[in-house]
């Protein structure tokens, strides 16, 4: 039956829409905010082109994602210490079960970062939800635990946000910040413990001290080929996602790192937060990398605007939107601004998305921004406005967009 209602809801989608994809991590299927899928609609309202939209019970930042007929989303409630994976159909919205954990020890985060800010991942078979001191959480798709894992006490000023990522047959999460901060990856079938690094620097003296990273790992290729890379406290790091075994470094980052990096087949790029440096580094080598790879170094504070959501490259450039809500086109060889362009009054935590040849960013009032990708200028496609605080990602899936304010979760699609 499952199966037959996602085939009705493709059917009736447009032609261009049948080709769909799945979202199933945070900045979809390939963590960069792209998705091969085309036809999503650039105008709507909060009236209009709204499929359906459901009440959530509390703030949050995370971003849901998809897996053919269901959405999934994390969420905390009653002050953080209920902490749940959300399952809706995608199809009308309707909350099909929840899972929920309770934590009543008292756990830190800043008042603008709720907790439960980790975005879920799934493969289409386990959903996974990191929620931060409560624990790490393994389910079906049809809401069965499947195992659970306690990965210590996490404890910063400012919370925990980096999403876990699967990779093959091992789930791999960022954890941290604070006191306990290392990198894991676990059988995404058991939660058993494959590997574990701690890295130098990363882990705080104190929980008010102003390190860390909020950054999710990026991944590419498969099997012993794979390369991981990951931005953390002074260092970005190229990593084997199979065995743990670091194959290169590169210094010049700050003690606070918001932003995941971002990559193409030549050239990685990583940004810090707080107003640190951002670089570019040249692909390969071994070792320490920083003497014969790194491209560029931005260290001045102009350059570097607070960052919290992440970039995309297209071609030879780089767009951002960086916190203030400032959108900047950047030249990948060089970190050189090629042109910046505010995005109307609100700022902005969201990482930009390329979908269906365009940009797309919502800023903090729930207004979504469409764009060209132009490196001479910035060309605003659309501007749609849905006035709900919003601090998560848009994610795209069969035709709707999902939008998760602080008051609802938003299905956008073209009126029939």
């Amino acid at each position: 039956m499952k199966r037959l209602c996602l085939l009705i809801l493709l059917l009736c989608l447009p032609a261009n829409l049948l080709v769909a994809e799945n979202w199933p991590a945070w900045r979809g299927p390939n963590g960069q905010g792209r998705s091969s899928e085309t036809g999503f609609t650039t105008s709507w309202s909060s009236t209009s082109n709204v499929a359906w939209k459901v009440a959530l019970p509390g703030p949050g930042n995370s971003t849901p994602v998809v897996w053919e007929d269901k959405v999934f989303v994390t969420q905390a409630s009653d002050e953080g210490r209920q902490r749940s994976l959300l399952c809706y159909s995608l199809a009308d919205g309707k909350q099909l079960w929840e899972q929920s954990v309770r934590h009543e020890q008292a756990e830190q985060t800043h008042k603008t970062n709720p907790q439960c800010a980790s975005s879920p991942v799934t493969d289409g078979s386990t959903v996974v939800a990191w929620h931060g001191s409560a624990g790490l959480f393994a389910y079906d798709l049809d809401g069965n635990l499947r195992w659970k894992k306690d990965l210590g006490k996490f404890q910063h000023i400012w919370g925990t946000a980096a999403s876990p990522v699967i990779f093959g047959d091992r789930v791999i999460l960022n954890a941290g910040p604070g006191l306990n901060s290392f990198v894991s990856a676990l059988d995404v079938s058991s939660g058993e413990e494959i590997w574990r690094k701690e890295m130098p620097d990363a882990s705080s003296l104190k929980v008010e001290e102003f390190r860390g990273s909020w950054s999710t790992p990026l991944i590419e290729g498969s099997g012993d080929d794979a390369i991981m890379f990951l931005s953390l406290p002074q260092r970005l790091y190229a990593i084997s996602p199979r065995t743990g075994k670091q194959t290169w470094s590169c210094e010049g980052l700050s003690k606070l790192v918001y932003t995941s990096p971002i990559f193409n087949d030549d050239t990685i790029v990583t940004m810090c937060g707080y107003g640190g440096p951002s670089l570019g580094v040249r692909r390969g080598g071994s070792g320490n990398v920083t003497d014969t790879h790194r491209l560029w170094l931005k260290t001045e504070r102009q350059d570097n605007p607070q960052r919290i959501g992440s970039g995309v490259i297209i071609g030879d450039y780089i767009y951002i939107v960086n916190e203030p809500g400032i959108a900047w086109c950047m030249e990948l060889k060089t970190g050189k601004r090629m042109w910046q362009q505010r995005l109307g009054t609100g700022g902005c935590w969201s990482s930009v998305c390329h979908v269906d040849g365009k940009l797309w960013i919502v800023n903090i009032e729930g207004t979504t921004f469409v764009l060209d990708p132009n490196p001479e200028s910035c060309t605003i496609v659309a501007e749609n406005k849905l006035n709900e605080l919003t601090r998560g990602s848009l994610a795209f899936s069969q035709g709707r967009i999902l939008v998760r304010t602080y008051k609802h979760l938003y299905a956008i699609a073209p009126a029939k």
